[in-house]
């Protein structure tokens, strides 16, 4: 979800206005993909953003507390999971993500992942760790089972938006067939005409897996 800065300096506003209204964006593509999609998995916050100011990473700490626990657990019906090293976080920000897991664990709706102080490598890194402490066999299946995706299918499609053209530690195992789309839409722009697009054009996409 990218641009939520620019969007902002843009505007003549501080960041983390832009990191706000990124909120709604989110809010407005998980409507608008509700019903249509499985799983859909979103990068908040990477292994790499703390290297951002104090000031605008506690904005989107406490931006991150008030989708979990005023949005996410009590107006939809999304099951909501975290991928990431939680651990480190701030304990508020834990306890957050500990309360939407909780409220939605029982939802029937999307799925819908938040990758929080997630990074694609350090994910890799950790599940060739858990597959060495399990004895088991080093084979590409077991240490795609030990991913914080190991449960889920690899991604279809993997969209960034804000006009960048890479995937900056995102899903590094899981994307290796996932078709890929660059928007130049700043991330707090996107609504559901934008995912309507989104979806058309994966449409027209055809996938060999190598075959």
């Amino acid at each position: 979800m990218d641009g939520n800065g620019r969007w902002a300096a843009r505007r003549g506003l501080p960041r983390p206005d832009g990191h706000r209204e990124g909120i709604e964006a989110l809010k407005r593509v998980l409507k608008a993909l509700d019903g249509r999609v499985p799983v859909a998995s979103f990068y908040a916050f990477s292994t790499e953003n703390w290297r951002r100011p104090q000031k605008e990473i506690k904005a989107i700490f406490a931006l991150v507390e008030e989708l979990n626990e005023k949005y996410l657990s009590a107006e939809t019906d999304y099951a909501v999971n975290f991928f990431g090293d939680i651990d480190a976080l701030p304990a508020s920000v834990r306890r957050s993500v500990e309360t939407a897991r909780e409220k939605t664990k029982n939802n029937r709706g999307m799925l819908v992942n938040i990758m929080l102080n997630y990074g694609g490598r350090g994910e890799i890194v950790r599940a060739a760790k858990r597959l060495a402490e399990s004895k088991a066999e080093f084979t590409e299946e077991n240490l795609s089972a030990m991913l914080y995706t190991g449960y889920l299918p690899d991604p279809d499609l993997i969209v960034r938006t804000g006009g960048e053209k890479r995937l900056s530690n995102f899903m590094t195992f899981q994307s290796v067939y996932s078709e890929l789309l660059f928007s130049d839409r700043l991330w707090p722009d996107m609504d559901g005409d934008d995912v309507d697009k989104i979806i058309k054009e994966y449409g027209t996409r055809k996938r060999t897996f190598g075959r």
